[in-house]
């Protein structure tokens, strides 16, 4: 992750550019007041896949915990079909590194 930190003042003054910097680099902008970090601002649709990628990353940490715990609940074929829902829904979901998910099988 690329790091933008950018005072106060300049969401007061330029809107349009701090916008238009999280929506280009899809990418937080961290500001600060009195050179102290003070918010963090960053384009609605980059908030959305963030929130999408924690909870399917929140939903595979239960699974292979119960996985350990000796539980069979749902089928590997159940799961891979689930996930290739996903990723034909949210065509846009994207892993950190910026490049598509595939699920194979």
């Amino acid at each position: 992750m690329h790091i933008i930190i950018k005072p106060s003042a300049t969401i007061r003054q330029n809107y349009n550019t701090i916008s238009n910097l999280c929506k280009e680099t899809e990418e937080p902008v961290f500001l600060t007041k009195n050179g102290v970090g003070d918010l963090v601002v960053m384009d609605i649709n980059t908030f959305n896949q963030r929130e999408r990628r924690l909870e399917l990353r929140e939903r595979l940490v239960e699974a292979e915990e119960l996985r350990l715990m000796g539980v069979c609940d749902i089928p590997s074929e159940t799961v891979c079909e689930r996930l290739r829902s996903m990723a034909v829904q949210d065509e846009h979901y994207r892993k950190p590194g910026g490049g598509q998910i595939y699920v194979s099988g």
